[in-house]
């Protein structure tokens, strides 16, 4: 650790104990300070900046209890080293439950000294790492996914669930995200210094998967002139990522519900064992519990594998985002291309908010580049290759009331038919525009004139009633 990046404030009214700490702080290389009473030592605190305390329980006027508390009340992230006699361990031990990271006992041996320090400093490392990492993989998937309340309730959940060993299932459509978040979950988690092995359940064939996954014995079969690792041995201390576990066979399911209970891998064609220590993230388009039910996946898998479930909405859901994505997607690729395209039109943009994107994100990036390769300038509706979603509550089977062939040909009963659909529609666009007949003329894909023209000769109001 680096002298200057590193301080100790020791806070000890007894000078030949703060004496000793102090050298062997200088001999570990840590810059510190020293106080020799409470009031002094919270003074020190915001001046010093200290990367944690030594903290003498027993002092005169404020004791080492009220300066723990006050100093929390600060910095709960400071960590504080209790010193304190034998006799007094018990209330040490509470204190910790307050808040402290450790105590030492007087008399205490230089090594233990320098051990908890060292213990100290370390997990305030970790937690500095951890917050630095937070926020990284905060904005990585705002970048990523978009600003909307969807996407910060994911985040909540991804730093809730991360620093934990649970297994995770992520839930949501093809291209709404789910490897982007299992890859926040791993680079917040204890193992973002192990691999991040992905293995696609659904890519690979039935006769494959177990010696993909498992690995496999020289011999083992046909074709098999070396022995091979399985993902699982690869992604040892890490995460192994499998997407769209409801693809894997039952056969299968049962060999890694072994794996998960004994965590060890038998390789096939082996004998022996390896143990292997994995966090395991799985992912379906799919309602795993339905797959239960169908008698497709295991019960006791599933239970297994649920310990916590993320799931992502579809992106016809978070139309928030979509404004966010599509820039990025128009940046992304007008800096791939040497392009300038500026914006979206108006329409443009209208068409991207309208249309439902059954393949999601995924969809919307393919759509995004191919309309930046086509426009020069302004990207409008007719360089997305979309169609426009259907207009809610058009449709409808007119009705025939009573029996208009007794007086009516044929042509004049689809007249009026006609005409009486011609209204309808016209009520129920306006109604789902709130009046706006700009917006109604280009959903129906006529000029403004025809349809101010077709409001009055039907006598429909802006809001899509009838006159009053």
């Amino acid at each position: 650790m680096e002298a200057s990046a590193t301080r100790v404030l020791i806070v000890d009214d007894d000078v030949v104990i703060s004496s000793l700490l102090s050298s062997l702080m200088n001999k570990e290389g840590l810059t510190n300070a020293l106080a020799h009473d409470g009031e002094t030592a919270l003074k020190m605190v915001p001046v010093v900046r200290p990367d944690m305390l030594l903290l003498d329980v027993k002092m005169p006027g404020i004791d080492g209890m009220e300066v723990l508390k006050r100093v929390k009340e600060a910095d709960p992230h400071l960590p504080v080293v209790l010193i304190t006699a034998y006799a007094e361990i018990s209330a040490s031990v509470a204190a910790i439950r307050a808040g402290a990271f450790d105590y030492l006992a007087k008399p205490f041996d230089h090594s233990e000294v320098i051990r908890v320090v060292r213990a100290t400093l370390a997990e305030r490392e970790r937690r500095r790492r951890s917050e630095s990492e937070g926020i990284a993989a905060d904005n990585c998937l705002r970048v990523m996914m978009g600003p909307s309340d969807a996407v910060t309730r994911i985040i909540r959940e991804v730093n809730r669930i991360a620093q934990s060993d649970f297994s995770v299932i992520i839930q949501g459509e093809t291209g709404s995200g789910k490897e982007l978040v299992a890859r926040a979950i791993w680079q917040l988690s204890k193992r973002a210094d192990a691999p991040f092995i992905p293995v696609d359940c659904g890519a690979i064939p039935e006769t494959l998967i177990e010696s993909e996954l498992f690995g496999y014995q020289k011999g083992a079969f046909t074709g098999a002139s070396a022995a091979k690792a399985g993902k699982f041995e690869a992604a040892q201390g890490g995460t192994l990522f499998l997407d769209e576990i409801g693809n894997l066979p039952l056969a299968s399911q049962m060999r890694l519900l072994r794996v998960l209970q004994e965590k060890a891998v038998l390789r096939l064609g082996a004998i022996k064992p390896v143990k292997v220590d994995v966090r395991l993230i799985t992912a379906s388009n799919q309602e795993l519990q339905g797959l239960v039910s169908s008698g497709q996946m295991r019960e006791d898998l599933f239970f297994r594998l649920n310990e916590f479930t993320i799931t992502i909405p579809p992106l016809r859901e978070r139309k928030d985002d979509i404004p966010y994505l599509a820039q990025r997607f128009m940046d992304l690729t007008n800096k791939e291309l040497q392009k300038n395209v500026r914006r979206f039109s108006e329409y443009g943009l209208e068409a991207l908010m309208s249309y439902n994107w059954p393949g999601n994100v995924r969809q919307l990036r393919s759509v995004i580049r191919r309309a930046v390769l086509l426009a020069d300038d302004i990207i409008t509706e007719y360089h997305l290759d979309i169609k426009r979603a259907p207009v809610p509550g058009l449709a409808f089977t007119p009705k025939i009331q009573g029996t208009p062939w007794d007086e009516l040909s044929l042509r004049e009963i689809v007249q009026r038919s006609v005409v009486t659909v011609e209204r309808e529609v016209l009520v129920q666009v306006m109604k789902h525009t709130r009046g706006n007949k700009a917006k109604a003329a280009r959903l129906l894909q006529v000029d403004y004139k025809t349809i101010h023209t077709k409001l009055k000769q039907f006598g429909i109001k802006q809001s899509g009633g009838g006159h009053d």
